[in-house]
């Protein structure tokens, strides 16, 4: 008798809704779309505060700098730590370390009492504890899921980013325009929870200890040089995250520019994760990106930031922000996967930290530049910016595919 074919394995939204119903996978992901919804209500309540007191697009790209350069400062401690200890552990202990400091913004803020350079101090606080949870976090995703499913498992993760960023700005600017700043900060430092209690929740196999010599840094390095594609990858990750920063740091001055509230900087940066959220859902259980969809991807990302920035109204600049989302989620979760498969578990958390460098740590550098270039010569001059490195190694990824053409042609 004929055995039956195997299924294919699904795909789209049916793999989604089937990935985030598993009991080990399921409360991570629930857990981190809401503790990183309430990192947007941080984000847009700081930036409103800082803007509204100072009217300076440079604070805006400081205050991004303040949270996310620890992550480049500690990359090498941070990654050692993700390989070396349990990660469940180090990635509750370093929630209830940033927890502690978001609870302090905001009792400050009821009490009238946060001072701006105060409120930069207290988000590199927060800063320094994602510094230590993206590794680890990013690192014990694989332990979550079956191997076939670490590339779904992946864009899903950063589904929960871009659900919340599509959904937590929006939310953060009416809780701003109902109660005020301070609760917005309020919901934040609650915020924190969520992933306490979804990471706890969770059974991942139990690694054993590496001792100290074992998590240099160096000696991940070394295999970046001796596979050169994992450097592509990174690379890859950096210029996405560049290219997506004039959106979330500089949205409160785009929603000036455009004649809009200022608190209408939630509605851009909620539609741009939209299209994030509706990319996770259609690239869920497919193929890992190849080189072709890569250079679409960033030629089509760089080519919507820049429309964007150059955007005539309002409107238009949302219709732009959905396809820039979508392509934003495309690249960067087509890359990590691509990490995730290809290197071992020992070198994972290391890894992934160089990933957290390429993602976030690297931002403090663009959201300078952002802040920058707007203060000098506006705001539509810093998206354009910061959205051509991506358009032009988009366009360097699809030109020997183009030539391979016309040669099989001639």
């Amino acid at each position: 008798m004929t055995a039956p074919a195997e299924q294919p394995p699904a795909t789209g939204p049916r793999a989604a809704f089937a990935l985030i119903g598993s009991r080990r996978f399921g409360p991570y992901f629930v857990g981190n779309a809401l503790s990183a919804m309430g990192v947007w209500f941080h984000n847009l309540a700081a930036g409103l505060l800082i803007f509204r007191e100072t009217g300076s697009e440079f604070l805006l790209g400081l205050l991004a700098a303040s949270q996310f350069l620890p992550t480049l400062v500690l990359v090498s401690v941070a990654g050692a730590v993700a390989d070396r200890f349990d990660r469940q552990r180090v990635v509750l202990t370093s929630q209830l370390v940033a927890m502690s400091f978001a609870v302090a913004v905001a009792a400050l803020a009821f009490a009238d009492a946060l001072p701006v350079w105060l409120l930069l101090v207290l988000s590199l606080g927060m800063g320094v504890a994602i510094a230590f949870t993206a590794p680890a976090s990013g690192a014990l995703l694989p332990a979550m899921v079956e191997p076939r499913d670490l590339g779904s498992a992946v864009a899903l993760n950063s589904m929960t980013y871009n659900l919340a960023r599509a959904l937590g700005p929006a939310l953060a600017a009416l809780v701003v325009t109902a109660v005020g700043i301070s609760a917005a900060f309020a919901v934040n430092a609650g915020s924190y929870l969520a992933l306490v209690v979804g990471v706890s929740l969770i059974s991942p196999p139990r690694r054993p200890e590496r001792r100290a010599g074992s998590t240099r840094l160096r000696d991940t390095f070394r295999l970046i040089r001796s596979e050169p594609r994992l450097g592509a990858y990174l690379v890859i990750v950096m210029l996405v995250g560049f290219a997506s920063d004039p959106i979330n740091t500089l949205a409160p001055a785009f929603a000036h520019e455009f004649g809009r509230p200022d608190t209408d900087a939630g509605l851009l940066i909620g539609v741009f994760g939209a299209g994030a959220v509706l990319a996770a859902l259609v690239m869920t259980g497919r193929v890992a990106a190849s080189r072709r969809r890569l250079g679409v991807t960033l030629t089509v990302l760089g080519s919507a930031v820049a429309l964007f920035a150059l955007a005539p109204s309002f409107e238009v600049a949302l219709v732009i922000l959905v396809v820039a989302g979508f392509a934003y989620l495309t690249g960067n979760s087509g890359t990590t996967s691509r990490l995730q498969l290809d290197v071992s578990d020992e070198h994972r958390g290391r890894i992934m930290a160089l990933w957290s460098v390429a993602f976030l740590g690297l931002r403090p550098v663009a959201s300078l530049v952002d802040g920058a270039l707007a203060s000098a010569f506006g705001v539509r001059v810093a998206g354009v910016a910061l959205a051509l490195p991506a358009l032009a190694a988009g366009i360097a990824l699809l030109i020997p595919r183009v030539r391979l053409r016309q040669r099989q042609a001639a």
